[in-house]
């Protein structure tokens, strides 16, 4: 183990935990600290990858938009270990590359499309606390995404807000999934939740 979490990761057993482990690797290439944090409590991890298993099987909303705004959710919390998974994600779901690296920036970045522009405002603005969406953010992308879309997209950015604002308060930080898979490091997110001195 590499992080220096605030709840110190746990013996991952059993035949779960020999699956788990051997997942993590098969896909990811190593067995983050996370999954031994998580470990301590069962029911919460198997909770969570449920979860977000379940979100894999959303269609309403296009994927690299729900992808790039988990990127800026997480990025906007501060969380290194999420902001690195996703890199990876966008890379194993063969996403814009070169978006996704920019999304980090985004205000400044000129890749991105009006409608992209506009999801990754709302992204940051639901993880601003409070959160700072606006009612003609949210009619612009009802408009042009419909309801259903921007339902899918809510949910998607908020999930991302749970998982990165546990991953930051028990300290778990990157630990260079997308290193694994060649891809170059990405821009260190924004905003950073130092602890406490």
């Amino acid at each position: 183990m590499t992080n220096q979490t605030r709840v110190p990761p746990t013996e991952i057993r059993g035949i779960y935990g020999a699956i788990a482990k051997w997942y993590s690797k098969r896909s990811m290439g190593l067995v983050p600290d996370s999954l031994g944090v998580m470990w301590h409590n069962l029911p919460v991890l198997k909770t969570t990858f449920g979860l977000f298993g379940k979100m894999e099987k959303w269609d309403q909303c296009d994927r690299q938009l729900k992808s790039f705004a988990q990127m800026a959710a997480v990025s906007t919390v501060g969380c290194s270990f999420c902001l690195d998974l996703g890199y990876f994600q966008a890379h194993n779901d063969n996403l814009d590359m070169e978006k996704a690296r920019q999304v980090p920036g985004w205000r400044t970045a000129d890749v991105f499309t009006p409608l992209e522009r506009d999801v990754l405002e709302y992204a940051e603005a639901m993880s601003q606390t409070p959160p700072t969406v606006t009612d003609e953010l949210s009619a612009r992308l009802l408009e042009q995404l419909g309801a259903p879309a921007l339902i899918e997209l809510t949910a998607c950015i908020g999930a991302a807000n749970l998982t990165s604002r546990s991953n930051v308060a028990l300290g778990i930080t990157a630990q260079g999934i997308a290193d694994a898979c060649g891809l170059p490091p990405l821009p260190v997110p924004r905003t950073s939740a130092a602890a406490p001195a």
